[in-house]
């Protein structure tokens, strides 16, 4: 029997507390269901979600908030709700496959994850928002700001990388997308199939292995992002990273001088996962951010 692997998931966090005024699947045309949630000041809590787009107009812009790879939207709880407190709304997104996304049957890109944000957010009744992403969320963020300037009102990327040359080589993705289909074939198809075991029953299920295995197996071969393409992104931005980030430091850089006049951010003592490292960092700099705005 193959080794049990590990499922590509975070350790615990602090999930938001702020008012929930929305939460709805947004269908995409290859049939995914993408999981949006709109979270208010309390200014604004008797909003019911049938009357959230006419709230909307009285709000000020919101924060679009995306998350890294395997994760779901609540990883940026303190954040979401310190961003709240401060009287502005925010959108979070469970990218596909992820969360309470469903997969859909397109290939699984940062552009096509990218697309599932904006439908969201207009889906919600939002037009233009401050971009917020964490990993695999601020490659998508990066994209939207680079490909819609007129939406991007800021943008803040952490942890981000252009291409999977950027990521630290000890992050073996693709060895472990293929201890995860070792596991799902041994269940569905080897050895394991001839015992008496029910695989949903399983522990990953062949199911979950198998699309945190593609999960991973897409930071092997995207994003694949021209650095020269940033100097489009005109909306005031941050770069940050951790000071022992998973993402390499000169890949961090690179991202930074190709953004024309952005601020650089680097936490110090902190590892890739700011949102729950060092979240009065990533507020801090969300507010300053939104302030040059």
């Amino acid at each position: 029997m193959p080794e049990r692997p590990q499922l590509h998931f975070p350790s615990p966090y602090l999930l938001p507390t702020a008012h929930l005024a929305a939460a709805r699947l947004v269908p995409m045309a290859d049939g995914a269901q993408i999981a949006a949630f709109a979270y208010v000041p309390d200014a604004f809590a008797h909003t019911a979600d049938a009357e959230l787009a006419d709230a909307a107009a009285q709000m000020p812009d919101p924060v679009l908030m995306l998350h890294g790879n395997g994760e779901e939207h609540g990883i940026f709880g303190q954040v979401i709700d310190a961003v709240c407190a401060s009287g502005r709304p925010v959108v979070a997104v469970d990218s596909r496959a992820q969360g309470k996304s469903t997969r859909g049957t397109a290939e699984l890109t940062y552009e096509l994850m990218a697309d599932d944000a904006l439908a969201a957010l207009a889906a919600l009744g939002f037009g233009k928002a401050h971009l917020l992403g964490f990993s695999d969320g601020a490659i998508e963020a990066i994209i939207i700001a680079r490909d819609h300037p007129e939406l991007a009102l800021s943008l803040l990327s952490i942890g981000a990388n252009l291409s999977p040359d950027g990521v630290d080589d000890s992050f073996q993705m693709e060895q472990a997308a293929q201890g995860l289909l070792a596991w799902a074939d041994y269940w569905e198809k080897g050895d394991g199939s001839h015992r008496n075991v029910d695989p949903s029953l399983v522990s990953p299920t062949p199911k979950e292995a198998r699309t945190t295995a593609e999960l991973l197996h897409m930071m092997v071969v995207y994003p694949q992002i021209d650095p020269a393409g940033l100097s489009q992104i005109a909306c005031p931005t941050t770069v940050m990273a951790g000071e022992f980030d998973e993402i390499k430091r000169e890949e961090t850089d690179l991202i930074h001088v190709s953004i024309p006049d952005s601020r650089l951010v680097i936490v110090p003592g902190a590892g890739h996962v700011l949102p729950k490292e060092a979240p009065e960092h990533v507020v801090r700099e969300a507010l300053a951010t939104i302030a040059m705005a």
